[in-house]
């Protein structure tokens, strides 16, 4: 039977927690009719106090191919459940245009949670952060400069709803109350760091989320601020940091006076940003304090159990202390599982602490796979940005790359001078890294990370000024993403003259293999490189390794058709994952676009990553 929202509202606020509810066993949660709920200030699952101990750990960074060796070794940690966001601009990239296939299929992964005995908390969004690129929120919602995402503006709301029905064809049917293991879902994300008047627009995501079909499920809200965005009704967790555990609880029990009490995501790690260090956590800091959390009978999320790669352009990026700060490829977040999937010294001080709080006989840790070395991959063709420019667009303003139905990539605005002009080169509203070059030679760079917005030029007639802005991407958190849209959103100006009639070129960079690419060096950046190689090892995760970007300047890397993602050489991370299963024995296609080397890079990979040093702890 699907339980009521005011039955389990009852059941909230029925009863006090009881301090050390046992955890369930793990078994393969497969026969339909059972659901979580909540009595007696505690989980029930079954009709059995239930204690989730669970996992992050999202579909879109793992490989496909690895989800079944990440989930066994989630199990042999301990864990009895996986908790995943689902991101939508990954499956609607263009508007009505759905892609639930390959690297998407999130209901596969779900139902091979499922296989593995895992429970799923789902966490739909349509908001969800997760340091991705615009919070997962699709970059053509901002192509109207009035929509306000996250607010009950219909412009926001009716592509929002579309997607969240569409999300429950494929999802719905696998709450653990139809035969699958999804037993809560989360409403919106985080929405106490956001919104100040909360209640109609997380009123309507609610229906929203229960008129797609997961009205068989516990719903909850998640939050890290002094108050959560929540509603009446709603179960409410809350997430924290290594080292914040016991006041933050305490904080949860004054926002709800009954459990049960959760922390929804407790940060392990953290993300790292362009030109800022390594950050990590100690293990035994972390062991020890799950253990503490355990032994009050608290359910915990870790954030994460195994982060990946934020492959391709998703990286997103933060707004701190009046500061954008864009986040490196890599999503290692110092997790118990590496980048690449390998147990950590923090896995086994984690598995540990549960085998011994819970008294669970865990499976056995599966055997760790080798990693392997790559040398001399030639990048023996190349060719200019310059030869290979496309077809512009003449525009007597600016325009923002949403105006032109572009999401990621980079922007080139190019304007022939009428007259001479000397003096201030102002950008403003620069989204995110420009180069700007006078007939083709560059003169200069402005960096949004640096607070750069001018420098002096001297033009005369007929000059060619070009600035090309690359989007680092864009900012997943805060009231800031509400005007997140990318290349000049502003105005350029000269002498204090706003500057006019533009030609814009779009580079989406979406099929940079194909280019007309010739054999030697490239003499005139932003380059394009192309180097093929073969592999002694390929097609599983002993063949994994790690393409060492020293010798590159700022750009981007493919791999076989796989966006492997951003490259930069001001750190911290340094290399970039090469999942094994991607490579083949031999013609392994390697296509490098850089901003800033000119010439003919010789690459390598190596056996281990090289995320960053020096490393410092986690805020």
């Amino acid at each position: 039977m699907k339980p009521s929202w005011n039955a389990l509202l009852g059941l909230l606020f029925g009863a006090l927690l009881s301090s050390n509810a046992p955890a369930a066993p793990a078994t393969p949660p497969a026969a339909a009719g059972g659901s979580l709920a909540i009595a007696q200030g505690r989980f029930m699952l079954d009709g059995k106090p239930f204690r989730v101990i669970s996992g992050e750990m999202h579909y879109t960074r793992v490989p496909r191919e690895y989800w079944h060796d990440r989930l066994k070794m989630a199990k042999a940690m301990g864990l009895n459940t996986i908790t995943t966001y689902v991101f939508w601009n990954a499956h609607e990239a263009t508007p009505g245009h759905y892609d639930f296939s390959g690297q998407n299929d999130v209901a596969e992964f779900i139902r091979e949670a499922q296989q593995e005995g895992l429970y799923v908390i789902l966490r739909p969004g349509p908001y969800v952060c997760s340091e991705w690129e615009l919070g997962g929120l699709p970059a053509w919602l901002l192509k109207d400069p009035d929509t306000k995402v996250r607010t009950i503006d219909p412009k926001f709301m009716q592509p929002a709803q579309r997607w969240l029905h569409r999300l429950g064809q494929e999802l719905a049917p696998l709450q653990l109350t139809h035969g699958g293991n999804i037993i809560a879902v989360q409403v919106e994300n985080e929405y106490g760091s956001f919104g100040k008047d909360n209640s109609p627009y997380l009123q309507q995501i609610r229906r929203d989320i229960v008129d797609s079909g997961f009205d068989a499920s516990l719903l909850f809200t998640s939050d890290s601020a002094q108050q959560p965005g929540s509603l009446p009704g709603l179960l409410k967790v809350i997430n924290f940091g290594v080292g914040h555990a016991r006041e933050k609880f305490a904080k949860l029990h004054t926002w709800q006076s009954t459990g049960p009490y959760m922390a929804g995501e407790y940060w392990v790690g953290w993300f790292d940003h362009w030109g800022a260090p390594h950050h990590v956590a100690d293990p035994k800091k972390v062991a020890g304090e799950l253990t503490w959390m355990l032994q009050q009978g608290y359910s915990v999320n870790f954030y994460m159990f195994h982060g990946g790669t934020s492959f391709g352009w998703m990286n997103g990026a933060n707004w701190d202390d009046d500061n954008y700060q864009p986040d490196v490829t890599s999503y290692d977040y110092d997790s118990p599982l590496d980048e690449s999937g390998r147990p950590t010294p923090k896995y086994y001080a984690v598995r540990q602490a549960i085998a011994k709080e819970t008294g669970a006989t865990l499976p056995p840790v599966p055997a760790t796979p080798a990693t392997q070395a790559i040398d001399g991959i030639k990048l023996d063709e190349a060719v200019s940005l310059w030869d290979v420019l496309p077809t512009p667009m003449a525009s007597h303003e600016l325009k923002t790359m949403e105006a032109l139905d572009q999401a990621y990539g980079d922007i080139l605005y190019r304007k022939r001078m009428a007259t001479d002009a000397s003096g201030e080169l102002r950008i403003d509203g620069l989204h995110d890294y420009a180069l700007i070059y006078v007939n083709g030679k560059h003169v200069g760079t402005l960096d949004r990370r640096l607070k750069q917005d001018h420098l002096s030029l001297k033009l005369v007639k007929g000059d060619t000024l070009d600035l090309l802005v690359q989007n680092d991407g864009r900012i997943n958190f805060g009231e800031k993403l509400l005007a997140e849209r990318k290349g000049i959103i502003g105005y350029v100006s000269l002498q204090g003259k706003a500057l006019q009639d533009w030609q814009i070129y779009s580079l989406p960079f979406t099929d940079s293999s194909s280019l007309n690419y010739s054999r030697g060096p490239c003499t005139h950046a932003p380059c394009f490189y192309r180097g093929t190689f073969d592999a002694a090892v390929s097609g599983n995760a002993v063949a994994d390794t790690f393409l060492d970007t020293a010798g590159l300047g700022k750009g981007f890397v493919w791999l076989n058709g796989h966006p492997l993602g951003r490259t930069w050489s001001i750190g911290p991370q340094r290399t970039l994952y090469v999942p094994g299963v991607w490579l083949k024995p031999s013609g392994n296609q390697l296509v490098v676009m850089d901003l800033l080397v000119e010439g003919q890079p010789v690459l390598a990979t190596r056996k281990q990553p090289m995320l960053g040093t020096p490393t410092v702890p986690m805020p």
